[in-house]
């Protein structure tokens, strides 16, 4: 008889390839058949016109996607001050988070009075005590009875605002909604010096701290010390500089040196969490830049990169291929304000060969690099203007 079993033992790793490819291929048409391609909810606002943005003091670079970006802010804040989202649907409340940084984006480029505006809807929905809503009614500002429950990174986004308008504006006024935020910061802490768990950009339950809610309170205690000091408020500054302190140490023991979504596990363990993109938060224009966090932010940016050239919120996002426009550009503006300006720019690039037919910079860009989910969305707004200010001069960054 003849003996195959050489020839069996040559085919044997071509059979576990084969094998393989099989079930990768299955796994992917299951994923992609739970995680079908989304498509473009709406596409501008009706009735737009571009205006000519004389107030702005424009950048120089990417000049038509910004003056289209503060066109799409102009229409989506109401005259009351209120900053929407996006135009439609469940986008058309208002988050403290998307208001603070279109209000950054408005000082940047010199627009105090619209600012003002938004900081004084904010002041008028603000807490008294507690945590910020997770959005509210553009309206009349009460808080939809939706399911999601109250954030704690909104103290921090509306201090960093805030701050970042002080050349402009005069935060006196403003300044009861900016103690209480800060006073809520110190609140959060608990005796490792971490904040208690909240939901955060993801907008879910969280059952451990995440980086999305920590960075943008590191920056929000930076910034209101920054504030107190220019107001001569002199009272909060031993607390907040304790909480920041203490703050700070802990998420560099239990966060450092990757800077993951969760804290990362003792021993080398593989942290869950992953890479999130709010790690760009930890640095410039936020925070003062340091090596081990820059380094952190570079290799999420390359983690978090997906095939259509874009960036997906975190490891732990769904696996689609989709990425999304807020991260992309977060990474841009980080880049911009470290002074990586080839990153910067090339993200930038990708931001604006992928606007919708409109002009809008849309919520997500899908696997097959077309625009998806509301456009135009204020907060991809808001980045792109302060990123393409940050190429033309430095951007403040609160660092007491």
């Amino acid at each position: 008889m003849r003996d195959d079993s050489a020839r069996r033992i040559r085919l044997f790793p071509v059979a576990v390839i084969v094998a393989l490819l099989a079930f990768l291929a299955a796994g992917t048409a299951s994923n992609l058949r739970r995680n079908p391609q989304p498509g473009l909810v709406a596409d501008g606002i009706p009735g737009q016109q571009v205006p000519s943005a004389t107030s702005a003091r424009l950048p120089s670079s990417y000049s038509g996607m910004v003056r289209q970006a503060l066109a799409d802010l102009d229409s989506l804040t109401l005259p009351n001050g209120a900053t929407l989202a996006g135009w439609d649907g469940p986008w058309r409340f208002v988050w403290p988070r998307d208001a603070s940084f279109v209000a950054a984006a408005r000082c940047s480029v010199s627009q105090y009075a619209e600012a003002a505006e938004i900081l004084s809807f904010l002041d008028k929905v603000r807490p008294t005590s507690g945590r910020w809503a997770a959005r509210y009614s553009a309206s009349d500002g009460t808080i939809p009875q939706d399911g999601r429950e109250a954030q704690s990174d909104g103290s921090g986004w509306v201090l960093w605002a805030a701050w970042s308008c002080s050349t402009g504006l005069d935060l006196t006024k403003y300044w009861p909604m900016l103690r209480e935020s800060g006073d809520q910061i110190v609140a959060e802490l608990g005796p490792q010096g971490l904040p208690f768990e909240s939901p955060d950009y993801w907008e879910k339950r969280e059952p451990e701290v995440t980086l999305g809610t920590i960075a943008p309170l590191l920056s929000g205690l930076r910034s209101g010390l920054a504030i107190a000091a220019g107001l001569g408020r002199t009272a909060e500054v031993p607390t907040w500089l304790d909480a920041l302190n203490r703050l700070s140490a802990a998420t560099d023991r239990d966060f450092g040196p990757s800077y993951p979504r969760t804290p990362a596990k003792p021993f080398g363990e593989t942290d869950p969490g992953g890479a999130d993109a709010i790690v760009t938060v930890l640095g410039p224009p936020f925070a003062p830049a340091r090596p081990e966090v820059t380094d952190a932010i570079e290799r999420s940016l390359d983690v978090l990169t997906q095939p259509n050239g874009g960036v997906t919120p975190g490891e732990q996002w769904r696996a689609d291929g989709v990425a999304w426009t807020p991260q992309t550009a977060l990474f841009a503006l980080s880049a911009a304000a470290r002074g990586d300006r080839d990153t910067a720019e090339s993200l930038l690039s990708w931001l604006d060969a992928h606007r919708t037919p409109s002009g809008a910079l849309p919520e997500k860009v899908n696997r097959d690099l077309r625009p998806a989910g509301e456009a135009p969305l204020g907060w991809t707004s808001a980045l792109v203007i302060l990123t393409a200010t940050a190429l033309d001069r430095p951007l403040p960054v609160p660092a007491p």
